[in-house]
């Protein structure tokens, strides 16, 4: 007997990649359940299985930075607090201080769908009924015809688990001018912000005042805050950045996009619709 819930849930996190960097990812997530039946007659009452599913999957990785633990040259330190030194090819770094619970170690050298799915799947099968004898889940990409990006971020006033400074989410973009859709901006747009870290200038600070001791590279940003959850520092090069005079929220990137727009192009009414993750997002319009 087999039960199925599509699109259970979506996963909103980033993970580190030594070409990439930092890349904000999306899934959505469906889920199929194989045992017996119980003495309800049912494998897994089907708002249990959205409760209880979901909330693991979101202990487990969700608003998380993904690390992969078996890269050369990775450091991993501290338990409650943990200090995270991660590698690019490029001989640059990414480094990362905050609470363990902002992040999922994965072993393996590179983080991958397959590789995450089994990862879950492992976790959440051990948490279920002894009825529930297989769990199949599937992850998968919001499918996008038209430019998109991948941008991470860390939300330092959000009482939940945004206020982690690095998580993320793979996003479409709609700009229209005149309410014509505009090819051409949208794409400029998802190229600038392809893998980025969207960093406020609020917290950005010297490395000199981190915590954390760095043989860093001087063409990088140090950011720090302290949230609710405890105190989070990333060192990130600047390449992979951009500084913003904003809290990095889907409503204030959409309202920064659409008066950016407005600015280069006066006579026309303009319209963004920025999308945090899949089927969510704000709506600014400027005649």
């Amino acid at each position: 007997m087999k039960l199925f819930v599509k699109a259970l849930t979506v996963i909103d996190s980033s993970y580190l990649d030594t070409t990439r960097g930092m890349v904000g990812e999306s899934y959505q997530v469906d889920v199929e359940l194989d045992g017996r039946v119980n003495d309800q007659n049912m494998l897994l009452d089907f708002s249990l299985v959205k409760k209880q599913i979901k909330s693991i999957i979101d202990d487990v990785v969700d608003h998380k930075l993904i690390v992969p633990t078996q890269v050369a040259g990775i450091s991993v330190v501290g338990t409650q607090q943990q200090q995270i030194r991660f590698p690019l090819n490029t001989g640059e770094a990414i480094v990362l201080n905050g609470p363990a619970e902002a992040y999922c170690l994965l072993e393996s050298e590179c983080v991958s769908i397959a590789g995450l799915t089994a990862y879950l799947e492992h976790a959440i099968l051990s948490q279920l009924p002894n009825n529930i004898t297989g769990l199949k889940l599937n992850l998968s990409h919001e499918k996008i015809d038209t430019p998109f990006y991948h941008y991470s971020h860390g939300l330092k006033k959000h009482d939940g688990n945004c206020q982690r400074i690095a998580h993320g989410h793979r996003s479409r973009l709609d700009i229209f001018l005149d309410d014509k859709w505009e090819h051409g901006l949208v794409d400029h747009w998802a190229k600038a912000w392809q893998d980025i870290y969207l960093g406020s200038m609020e917290d950005k600070v010297d490395l000199a005042d981190l915590s954390i001791q760095c043989d860093q590279q001087q063409q990088s940003y140090a950011f720090q805050y302290t949230a609710s959850q405890g105190l989070f520092e990333l060192i990130i090069p600047q390449r992979l950045c951009q500084l913003l005079p904003l809290d990095t929220t889907i409503e204030s990137l959409t309202e920064y996009l659409c008066h950016t727009i407005k600015a280069d192009h006066p006579t026309c009414k303009v319209k963004v619709m920025g999308y945090e993750g899949i089927g969510k997002g704000a709506i600014v319009e400027l005649d």
